[in-house]
């Protein structure tokens, strides 16, 4: 199945006491390919919905190497792992072509934001997700 591919920049600002990247800053970079697959590319397929509400439920990351600050981009692949009634399982790799930095894992709900109360997935929402399901990767992350 297809995976979703996000080149994001690091920035001076990643950079820890110790030239890495800072743990905390591997979550904005799963945000920032999350964002790109729900309100660039679900979009881009015909669909609105994710883009109009989700909330993360879970993270789990394993951090596996240090990323040293650079100037060149580094890739995030996303793509589901599971799909239920009312929430979505999504799993990364942060890598470049010869190292693998990071396996994450996120739980999305879609969220009617009006009525701030959790909904469940549209089959429009499903359609677009199952393009993007695989089987989880490596033994580190299990969700």
């Amino acid at each position: 199945m297809a995976r979703h591919i996000y080149r994001c920049p690091l920035r001076w600002s990643d950079m820890d006491a110790f030239g890495h990247v800072n743990n905390t800053v591997f979550l904005r970079y799963l945000e920032e390919a999350r964002v790109d697959f729900m309100f660039r590319r679900a979009p881009e397929a015909g669909g609105q919905s994710l883009s109009s509400g989700t909330v993360v439920a879970r993270h789990e990351i394993d951090y596996l190497r240090p990323l040293v600050h650079r100037h060149e981009p580094v890739t995030v692949e996303t793509w589901v792992t599971k799909i239920g009634a009312a929430s979505a399982t999504l799993q990364y790799e942060v890598k470049d072509e010869d190292q693998l930095y990071a396996r994450a894992v996120t739980v999305i709900v879609p969220y009617n934001l009006a009525e701030g109360r959790p909904r469940r997935l549209s089959p429009e929402e499903r359609e677009f997700l199952e393009g993007y399901r695989d089987e989880p990767a490596g033994e580190a992350v299990a969700a």
